[in-house]
């Protein structure tokens, strides 16, 4: 989403580089420059222009440190005052047990599917969660809600003869009571700010839920106009947070930026992608690393963490060091890396790496390796060696590809299968010790290094 800012923001800074001190001659067309790419990724207006003039008291007159460039001094700068803008501090959910939440916002924001997400975010802290359709006006509302919710198990609280949403968080909150429910969410109907029947109404079901968390969820595709949806929502209802959805698409990332700032509510949670597992707690300090291009490898080392499995890594490791793994063992690892998310969010998670193209060509390359895996008998899988010419032709027909493919595949594992093969004497095991070194001092120990 913030390519663009991130580009200009890393082009400005290295303009910086090789000047003995930051003055406010030097800095004025960089923090011109810095104003303009805020501006362009859609921040508020008043919001770019207070940035600008901290990160300037910030920098002028800083004598520049021997072992430290002013490009690495404006980037400390300006990522102290981006975690500042994002909203430093009060992020995470309320933790208190039974929990009640209530989801309101825009049509179309995703309120259903961030109650879902919500939902299954919260199932992994320990919660029983369930959700209340609190939806009676949009057609169908309450079936997509249950269809979302039946996949992963939860159960929805419905009342499809009321129009009355007051009575149905009333009932609600008694069956969760009923049921050892510790987590509601209340999944509301999507409402212009300006409509105040229906701003009474979720002011009226707040007041008899008495929710500990109200979220609005909002989509950051809006730009500048979701900064003015949150304050009339907050004005309305005292938001205690904010869900941002829609962070993998391509707008441009002001909304981000601005709402805590115009609004006082910070963001809580964001959503990266249709799974269910593309929902996570936003973290102001990992944003503003990305958007300057130092990556997030704290939020890359937790999503492989959730991946991996303690025993199955032990096991894989052994396989490592013997060199036996095989393909059923990639096809597991390949499994793994889906649920990390995309190769193009995983990248930019990467320091350095953001501005990679890694898009469509490589996502389809990755399910074709998989759709040839998977054409595989599961000998064939733990025997590769058994791969003749009549095989590799099935198997080719099976995924939709060439025998080539194929062939490029079984070439490539080979290859593979041979460096581990080398790893197996002194030199493999001073590797893995230094492997072992470097994991732990970046925070990785645990990993399958």
């Amino acid at each position: 989403m913030f390519e663009n800012l991130t580009d200009r923001l890393t082009k400005t800074i290295r303009n910086l580089r090789g000047v003995g001190k930051l003055t406010e001659e030097n800095m004025a067309d960089a923090l011109k420059d810095v104003h303009t790419a805020l501006l362009s990724a859609d921040v508020n207006f008043k919001v770019a222009g207070e940035f600008v003039d901290n990160v300037k008291k910030d920098c002028i007159g800083q004598e520049v440190l021997k072992s430290v460039s002013p490009g690495q001094q404006i980037v400390k700068i300006i990522n102290d005052n981006l975690v500042t803008m994002l909203g430093e501090g009060a992020t995470q959910l309320s933790d208190k047990k039974p929990l009640r939440i209530m989801m309101v916002g825009l049509h179309g924001s995703g309120k259903t599917t961030s109650s879902v997400k919500l939902a299954y975010f919260l199932k992994k802290k320990g919660y029983t969660p369930a959700l209340v359709a609190c939806d009676v006006y949009r057609p169908a509302a309450i079936d997509q809600l249950e269809a979302l919710a039946k996949k992963e198990g939860f159960p929805v609280y419905t009342d499809r003869e009321s129009k009355n949403v007051v009575q149905i968080g009333k009932a609600a909150r008694k069956w969760a009571e009923e049921n050892q429910i510790d987590a509601l969410i209340f999944d509301t109907a999507g409402r212009l700010q300006i409509d105040t029947n229906l701003i009474k109404e979720i002011q009226e079901l707040k007041k008899l839920v008495d929710p500990q968390e109200v979220l609005l969820v909002a989509d950051s595709a809006l730009g500048q106009e979701a900064v003015n949806v949150a304050k009339h929502f907050h004005d309305a209802v005292a938001l205690t947070g904010i869900v941002l959805t829609k962070l993998d698409g391509d707008a441009r990332g002001g909304a981000a930026l601005s709402m805590k700032a115009v609004t006082g509510t910070p963001i809580k949670m964001i959503g990266t992608g249709e799974k269910l597992e593309n929902f996570e707690v936003f973290h102001p300090s990992r944003m503003a690393q990305r958007i300057l291009g130092m990556g997030d490898v704290v939020s890359l080392v937790e999503k492989a963490q959730e991946g991996i499995d303690k025993e199955e890594s032990d096991r894989l490791e052994q396989k490592v060091k013997r060199a036996q793994f095989d393909l059923e063992d990639f096809l597991g690892q390949l499994n793994v890396l889906k649920k990390m998310g995309s190769l193009s969010s995983l990248a930019g998670m990467i320091p350095g790496m953001p501005k990679t193209e890694i898009g469509e060509t490589q996502e389809r390359q990755l399910r074709r390796t998989e759709a040839i895996i998977l054409s595989m008998t599961f000998k064939e899988r733990r025997n590769p060696k058994i791969l003749n010419g009549s095989r590799r032709l099935r198997i080719a027909k099976g995924s939709g590809t060439q025998v080539k493919d194929v062939n490029q595949l079984i070439k490539q594992f080979e290859g593979m299968v041979k460096m581990m093969k080398s790893f197996k004497g002194s030199k493999g095991k001073k590797m893995e010790e230094q492997m072992r070194k470097m994991a732990e001092s970046k925070g990785m120990a645990g990993l399958p290094f």
